[in-house]
């Protein structure tokens, strides 16, 4: 099988100062973890603070927001466009994320077309789905998390610089956590929807993440199934510990 490379994402959400962000930066400057040839970590804070923290962070991590626009800019207050993204030599975007899409009502197909013309602009994109507790006891969760994909899928030809991440939106900031085996079947279920609806290789090449409630507790026996490809941390990756869930990817390196 092509080896999939470990990514570890930190959502900051809406947290921090100035002072915070330094702290934040120092530890993982100061941070003994594997190379980029065995795992990409990504750090995602406030959009007030990407660029400082852009130019504090060593050079092996990169940055991304944690949203944009959905086309060019222009008459949009409050909204930051892709394009100024790019200017400021902003790699990633987060997009999707469900505390978007239950908090500001984002539908799958705006989502999708945020993807469609953040990928135009050349960033590559964290694109997060998950279900509900609701939808999950319901049994829907193939269901959900396929029709989300599907939106995007329909959007995008190129998948190369997507990461899909998969976030039980019951587990975020729950303490809950999705189960090895739960996560495993979920990610399992979209590489499979993959394979069948975009292809085998977007399927084998796709890196397909784990948010909810990740620690420096529970990474390992998580990283170590077999299509969990990283995690995308919220907020254990403002603390010490996201340095623990970074070193995790030796479980797969380990096991290739």
């Amino acid at each position: 099988m092509a080896s999939r490379k470990f990514f570890v994402g930190g959502n900051w959400k809406c947290n921090g100062t100035g002072e915070d962000v330094k702290k934040i930066v120092t530890v993982l400057n100061e941070a003994e973890v594997p190379s980029e040839d065995v795992v990409e970590v990504v750090v995602s804070p406030p959009f007030v603070f990407l660029q400082q923290v852009k130019g504090l962070l060593r050079l092996d991590f990169a940055v991304a927001a944690q949203n944009c626009w959905v086309r060019k800019g222009g008459a949009f207050t409050g909204e930051i466009s892709a394009e100024m993204l790019v200017n400021l030599q902003v790699p990633w975007v987060i997009l999707g994320h469900s505390e978007r899409r239950a908090l500001l009502g984002e539908s799958s197909d705006f989502v999708a077309d945020k993807v469609a013309y953040a990928l135009t602009q050349g960033l590559k994109v964290i694109a997060c789905i998950g279900e509900t507790l609701e939808q999950r006891e319901a049994g829907t969760t193939m269901d959900v998390v396929a029709a989300q994909t599907k939106a995007i899928a329909e959007k995008i030809s190129d998948w190369t610089n997507v990461v899909l991440a998969y976030e039980p939106v019951w587990a975020i900031g729950t303490g809950k956590v999705a189960t090895p085996a739960q996560a495993q079947e979920v990610h399992d279920g979209l590489r499979k929807w993959l394979h069948s609806n975009v292809s085998p290789a977007v399927a084998e090449s796709t890196r397909i993440i784990y948010g909810g409630s990740v620690n420096g507790a529970n990474c390992k026996e998580l990283a170590s199934q077999p299509d969990v490809d990283g995690f995308l941390v919220g907020g254990a990756s403002l603390k010490p510990e996201f340095v623990d869930i970074i070193k995790s990817a030796t479980v797969k390196s380990s096991s290739a």
